[in-house]
């Protein structure tokens, strides 16, 4: 199963989907989002897993505006791909802090659609957006 550009921008869609207060804040699309093996090893070095990050997700109150660009997309397996990508936090001021390279491993379930079943962020070296 080859990703055609739709296909491509959905991925990125959903990643971003994934950043915003709205959709961290909702139980019931995070469970749409996260497959149910979901893992995270977090930008801290902790590793998290589907619950725990459903919880800390859900008691988030404050919008944090992401910089997220250099997107590249990998397919691994059929229905299996692996996104990676640079972000940042940006400030009110418009500086970036707490740079992190970024990869997900999205999976295609037949009834579900396409679900993220692994995250890890690790700290980089600042960028320019």
């Amino acid at each position: 199963m080859a990703l055609d550009e739709a296909q491509r921008h959905l991925l990125w869609r959903l990643e971003c989907e994934l950043h915003g207060l709205a959709t961290r804040q909702d139980r019931a699309r995070l469970e749409q989002l996260l497959h149910p093996a979901f893992r995270e090893h977090g930008r801290s070095g902790r590793r998290y897993n589907r619950e725990e990050i459903l919880t800390r997700l859900t008691a988030e109150s404050v919008e944090v505006c992401v910089q997220a660009q250099d997107f590249e997309l990998q397919m691994l397996a059929d229905g299996v791909c692996l996104l990676t990508y640079r972000s940042a936090h940006r400030q009110a001021d418009g500086s970036l802090r707490q740079h992190s390279n970024r990869c997900s491993i999205w999976s295609y379930e037949p009834v579900a659609g396409w679900q993220m079943r692994f995250h890890q962020g690790t700290p980089s070296e600042p960028f320019e957006a």
